[in-house]
């Protein structure tokens, strides 16, 4: 059932589920919240390296539950993929080249590995849906008005390579080629984007507040809200993007309700976490610093990695709402969590990594 009650799933609860990047920071909300519905037969897609302590979780929850499977294999392999995806008729992908700063790398691990889903989607030919997460990276903000809201109607990248970042490249292609996959081979599928999902195990500072650099943490946000998505709450809306039916082809934005704006939220890391030497740059100064950072980047032919540029200001700094709208009235989701308690909850594991340090 959907939150707002509708019995309207496209799957069964007997039903074979796959659930690629399993161990990941999402993949440990999605799997108990699955088996919480009432799911029997999940199979967790984990790679025979991953970290033990990764495993770990996916492991207890196979001990608890003996419909939960784990399935060991690299998605760089087409018979793998072929292996994982015997029986199943749900694809909940969530694994992805994250940490890569190399394109060939993020690439590889993004596009590759599901375009290589895809085929062996093709080849057992009985998905019900294939839900792709991607991410608020791929929007492009350069061509809307200050303050404007960013919601599903707004353009992607058409240069995701300018951006200077791998991920915003990958996550581009990534969604490029499930559409395509969707268009040629009718394999239904949706498309879920969430923005900056926090919460214990994601400890970091987005880049959307701003930027460590020169033995400074350069404030960037200033008052713009940021597309804050508590972890669990962002396993909720893909869960229902998964079951739901009538929403195939579709586009779904996560963003949480009253999220912080940045100043708020450096604010209260401070206070809560740890204080730190910061320095506030106007958004006249910060666009004027990625212009000439991208400017010497390329006179000096990449001397200067392109860090600062105008495409990654437009996306991250420049002044922008975004809506949750179509979640909510397309598939019925709200936040569980509300923004006080994943806030507590996101700080509280910051000082416990601050203290292990």
């Amino acid at each position: 059932m959907s939150q707002s009650g509708k019995s309207d799933l496209i799957i069964g609860r007997n039903d074979l589920i796959l659930v690629t990047g399993a161990t990941g920071f999402v993949g440990k909300s999605v799997v108990p919240n699955l088996l919480q519905r009432g799911f029997c037969r999940i199979r967790c897609l984990t790679r025979p390296s991953a970290e033990s302590s990764k495993k770990a979780s996916i492991f207890g929850l196979q001990k608890g539950h003996s419909e939960v499977e784990i399935f060991q294999g690299n998605l760089l392999s087409a018979e793998d993929c072929i292996a994982a995806m015997r029986d199943v008729s749900l694809v909940i992908h969530l694994a992805a080249g994250r940490g890569e700063k190399f394109y060939p790398d993020a690439f590889m691990n993004s596009v590759v590995t599901t375009r290589n889903l895809l085929d062996a989607c093709i080849v057992h030919n009985r998905l019900k849906r294939f839900v792709n997460v991607s991410s608020f990276a791929v929007y492009t903000n350069a061509n809307k008005r200050t303050r404007n809201v960013l919601d599903e109607t707004c353009p992607i990248e058409e240069h995701p390579e300018r951006r200077g970042e791998a991920y915003c490249f990958a996550k581009v292609k990534q969604d490029e080629i499930v559409m395509d996959y969707g268009k040629r081979f009718g394999i239904p599928y949706v498309i879920v984007r969430p923005g900056h999902v926090y919460g214990p195990g994601n400890e970091a500072i987005t880049g959307r507040v701003g930027v460590g650099t020169f033995g400074w943490f350069l404030h960037l946000g200033g008052s713009n809200p940021i597309p804050l998505t508590y972890v669990d709450n962002c396993a909720d809306a893909i869960i229902l993007a998964g079951l739901t039916e009538g929403v195939d082809g579709e586009v779904f934005n996560v963003v949480d309700d009253d999220t912080p704006a940045s100043r708020k939220f450096l604010r209260l890391y401070k206070k809560n976490v740890k204080r730190f030497g910061s320095i506030y740059l106007p958004h006249v100064l910060s666009y004027c610093l990625c212009y000439l950072w991208e400017k010497y980047s390329t006179w000096s032919e990449g001397q200067l990695p392109p860090v600062f540029n105008r495409n990654r200001w437009h996306a991250f700094w420049k002044k922008t709402h975004y809506s949750n709208v179509k979640l909510k009235t397309r598939l019925g989701w709200k936040p569980t969590v509300p923004p006080v308690e994943g806030l507590r909850r996101y700080f509280e594991a910051c000082r416990e990594l601050e203290n292990r340090a």
